[in-house]
């Protein structure tokens, strides 16, 4: 049994990751934690040695954002107990909201966000900016997931020969033996004429021990510029990556590369990072 946090911003419910963390259970039994994290001033917070040190402070909860929290925490149990899904809440923290959501995310399996409900209230850059703050700093893998999808039937695997997209394979498999039996692309983009897959036989060796139906594809174009567009044909689709923000990842695979994947083709993405 998995256990799997979302994370809520506390005035805005996400049905898009609810209805994820749902057809997980409908696989296998989740234990899911739902994480309700009130509006803060400052979306960097994340040691409490920088935030006590820091000029700014954290407003008290408001009363009609503490009732609107409420409000979401009765609708969470209600969904929990309709879809007979084992749950525990943390509603307990209304300081340092974001350090507390890394604690929570070391004992978790996985983490899921919506990408437009978390934090949406604030304007769009400093909402993404939260939300790369709570995927980079998080200890468990995490899913951004959109409010309307249809759950993915198929995988694509980003691979760029570094240890760190070799992670989220493995990660995504521990975690989610049934979806690799999906059918499965391990996706290398080179903006060269290259055919040339790094480690080509160590990763087939360990992608054909897990994803028993997978193709490998070698893209020639500009992975800036082209990917985004390559992507929209690809339809129903789980995008797995090996980091995000603030990594060493090679710059096929950095921050603008998800964060388009994200924004503008409203799918679901895996992200895991050392």
């Amino acid at each position: 049994m998995n256990k799997i946090i979302i994370a809520f911003d506390g005035t805005q419910f996400s049905e898009g990751a609810f209805e994820l963390a749902r057809e997980l259970n409908e696989m296998h039994a989740i234990l899911l934690t739902g994480v309700f994290i009130p509006q803060v001033s400052y979306s960097s917070l994340w040691s409490y040695g920088t935030a006590m040190a820091g000029p700014g402070f954290i407003p008290l909860v408001e009363a009609e954002e503490s009732e609107a929290i409420q409000k979401n925490i009765h609708h969470f149990e209600e969904l929990c107990s309709e879809h007979g899904i084992k749950y525990t809440i943390h509603k307990d923290f209304y300081d340092f909201a974001l350090p507390e959501l890394k604690k929570e995310s070391r004992f978790a399996d996985l983490l899921i966000i919506s990408s437009e409900k978390f934090y949406e209230h604030m304007l769009d850059d400093i909402n993404n900016e939260y939300m790369e703050e709570a995927i980079h700093h998080s200890e468990c893998p995490v899913i951004v997931i959109p409010e309307e999808f249809e759950f993915p039937n198929r995988n694509i695997l980003t691979y760029d020969g570094s240890g760190s997209s070799v992670y989220a394979i493995k990660q995504f498999a521990y975690l989610f033996p049934d979806l690799c039996k999906n059918e499965t692309l391990l996706l290398y983009v080179k903006d060269d004429k290259s055919d040339n897959l790094p480690e080509e036989e160590y990763i087939k060796e360990l992608t054909n021990q897990h994803y028993p139906n997978i193709t490998i594809e070698k893209l020639h174009l500009n992975p800036k510029k082209y990917f985004t567009t390559w992507l929209a044909e690809e339809g129903n689709v789980l995008l797995i990556s090996g980091a995000y923000a603030k990594s060493n990842i090679a710059t096929m695979f950095h921050k603008s590369f998800i964060s388009q994947a994200i924004s503008t083709h409203k799918l679901p993405v895996f992200i895991a990072h050392k």
